[in-house]
């Protein structure tokens, strides 16, 4: 079975790391994603509770930039995912620590495109 590997990164300094982790453990894709969280966004515009949940066009545009990056790669079995958890807390170290980031895991039920172990692309 397929599944979906996400981790959202919140220390940009380990982003190298990570991506020669899951590539040392067997990973052949990654996609990596600019993301941010609601609590970044309500850190950096400084929100009241009587303001709305999103700050005006302005404040985004002019204010400093804190991104997470999202790191997605689908994969081949159970063995992987649990590889993949492995390499990035010898990494990352003890993930309930806040800011440290967050790494999830769903099924996939079907996948186009993605070669199985031991098979090669035949062009």
């Amino acid at each position: 079975m397929y599944y979906t590997v996400f981790l959202v990164l919140d220390d940009l300094e380990h982003e190298s790391a990570l991506l020669e982790g899951w590539e040392n453990a067997g990973v052949t894709g990654i996609t990596l994603l600019d993301s941010t969280g609601l609590g970044r966004i309500r850190q950096r515009a400084s929100l009241r509770d009587d303001m709305p949940l999103l700050p005006s066009l302005h404040s985004l545009l002019h204010a400093k930039e804190e991104h997470h990056r999202t790191l997605i790669s689908v994969v081949d079995g159970e063995e992987m995912v649990n590889r993949l958890i492995e390499v990035t807390q010898n990494i990352l170290g003890d993930m309930t620590v806040p800011d440290t980031g967050i790494l999830f895991v769903m099924p996939v039920t079907r996948v186009v495109g993605v070669p199985r172990r031991g098979q090669t692309d035949v062009h």
